[in-house]
């Protein structure tokens, strides 16, 4: 049985039988099975848009060597009489908990936020009468923010491969469509990962972990630099480790962590708001159509040099999807973006950000806590020119222009929008260089500036980071690892997933004193 790779120029409609007649006449053999590799979109010219994709055939017909074994995570499994916390249920928490489980160690995973369908009520509720619940929401709750996103699982981290295939495995496994494992930009949608992030959690307590839901860290006992005990809102757990990963939101664990002696320093990160077009303009200017058979709805990446001092870009796109209120304390204001699986919504949006150090942000040199305190005092100040949830904003073209001509706005963002001078709510620095991204990407994507401008969008990352050694180990200590978002190495579901994997892995292999 030989192998061999192709690469196949595919129409964007297609069924299987198609695909089996173009590997035919490829290849000039009759009897074969393949598998998709990699599928990727190629839209460079409206005129010829297709599905370039990389594809595994294996035959009796074809001389060569077999198909190339795939690199699988190893686990060491050993029964350990060893009792390991994990806190925060998002990407890097549950998979660092489930590999710790599978490899034979007891572990509790505990979250803050209730289970997912609770967690969908209480956000049902905010978004229809406004009542804001501090333990659901957005940001917290199972599955951490990645729960209510596009939920794409495309990642720039290197070095990866082999915890990339073991986590979406295991979101295949608990229902995920295969295509995630060849797509090039591959995503999940809200309603899918509402359904998956369910089911891990069955696996996961099949397998004998425990978690506890509605359960916060509010404490950590430290003894010469060992924790020894995780204190929760529901009593003391004993920890032979420790992983924190409560995401990039959780203000109040950074400030206990740091006061424990945890050495945080700040770092640069993004800020700036959430575009919004309607779908088909989005359509039109990367297809030069309104649909495209095939094809759930166009996306777009886009950069600028902005200012000269802060580069801009689009960050987190959501086809087809929806402005979402991503705030996770009350009386504060910022936004985010999710969309489903189909991408079948009538608005696109995306973040419009500009990179900023927190120094640069506050004016001066500030340590990780004061880094904390600016950014929340901006979202703060978001809500307060509002009065309440309603997100400010205003057109792109008014942005550009410094004049707000347009009072009328509409968006796909549940609590309503406010009409606002934008570029003064934002600092100063960042609404000069949106200004010049923005007029730059409506050179380079004619119409682009027919769309809106919406709130804040704060939570690219995080603006601190930890100081940690190899594995994830905090600096000096000896069982304490701060992973995922919340560690500031990690952004989105695969790197914050695979930074959870490569911690348990480092403590499984026997990295532990």
């Amino acid at each position: 049985m030989g192998y061999k790779q192709i690469t196949l120029k595919v129409p964007t409609l297609y069924d299987d039988d198609l695909l089996r007649k173009l590997i035919c006449g490829n290849l000039q053999i009759s009897e074969f099975s393949w598998q998709i590799e990699v599928k990727s979109l190629d839209a460079r010219k409206r005129s010829d848009i297709h599905w370039l994709m990389r594809i595994g055939v294996s035959s009796e017909e074809i001389t060569g060597p077999r198909e190339p074994r795939t690199e699988k995570l190893q686990i060491p499994l050993t029964k350990r009489n060893e009792e390991v916390v994990v806190t925060g249920s998002g990407p890097a928490g549950f998979f660092c908990a489930l590999l710790l489980q599978k490899a034979g160690f007891s572990t509790t995973l505990i979250d803050r936020g209730s289970e997912v369908d609770k967690r969908n009520s209480s956000i049902l509720r905010f978004e229809r009468d406004g009542v804001f619940d501090p333990q659901n929401n957005y940001a917290f709750g199972e599955g951490g923010a990645g729960t209510f996103s596009d939920g794409k699982l495309t990642s720039r981290s290197k070095r990866i491969t082999r915890e990339r295939e073991f986590i979406l495995q295991s979101y295949i496994e608990a229902g995920a469509p295969e295509e995630i494992s060849w797509m090039a930009h591959p995503h999940l949608g809200t309603d899918n990962l509402k359904k998956i992030v369910k089911n891990l959690r069955h696996q996961y307590q099949q397998l004998g972990g425990r978690m506890l839901f509605e359960t916060m860290l509010e404490d950590i006992k430290v003894s010469s630099g060992r924790v020894t005990e995780a204190l929760t809102s529901a009593g003391p757990l004993r920890a032979d480790a420790l992983f924190v990963a409560p995401g990039h939101s959780a203000f109040e664990t950074y400030r206990m962590l740091i006061k424990k002696g945890v050495a945080f320093r700040p770092k640069n990160f993004a800020i700036g708001s959430r575009m919004e077009h309607h779908q088909e303009v989005i359509n039109r200017i990367q297809w030069g159509r309104p649909e495209l058979p095939g094809v759930k709805a166009a996306e777009y990446r886009i950069s600028s040099g902005g200012d000269g001092k802060h580069q801009v870009y689009s960050f987190c796109m959501c086809p087809g999807g929806m402005v979402v209120p991503a705030m996770a304390y009350a009386k504060t204001s910022l936004v985010n973006g999710m969309s489903h699986f189909k991408r079948d919504g009538l608005y696109a949006n995306a973040g419009c950000v500009a990179g900023i150090h927190p120094g640069d942000l506050a004016g001066k040199e500030v340590s990780a806590l004061e880094a904390l305190d600016c950014l929340e005092q901006l979202e703060q100040q978001f809500y307060l020119f509002s009065g309440g949830y309603d997100a400010p904003a205003c057109t792109i073209r008014d942005f550009i222009d410094s004049s707000l001509r347009e009072t009328s706005l509409k968006s796909s963002y549940p609590l309503g929008v406010k009409p606002a001078r934008l570029w003064e709510l934002l600092p100063q620095s960042i609404a000069v260089a949106l200004r010049a991204g923005l007029v730059d990407f409506t050179r380079k994507m004619k119409g682009f500036d027919t769309g809106n401008l919406i709130g804040l969008e704060s939570k690219t990352s995080s603006p601190i980071q930890v100081m940690r050694e190899s594995g994830g180990l905090c600096s000096g200590f000896e069982n304490l690892f701060v992973i995922g978002e919340a560690g500031g190495y990690a952004g989105g579901i695969i790197s914050s997933a695979a930074d959870g994997v490569k911690a348990a892995m480092h403590y499984a292999g026997g990295n532990r004193p």
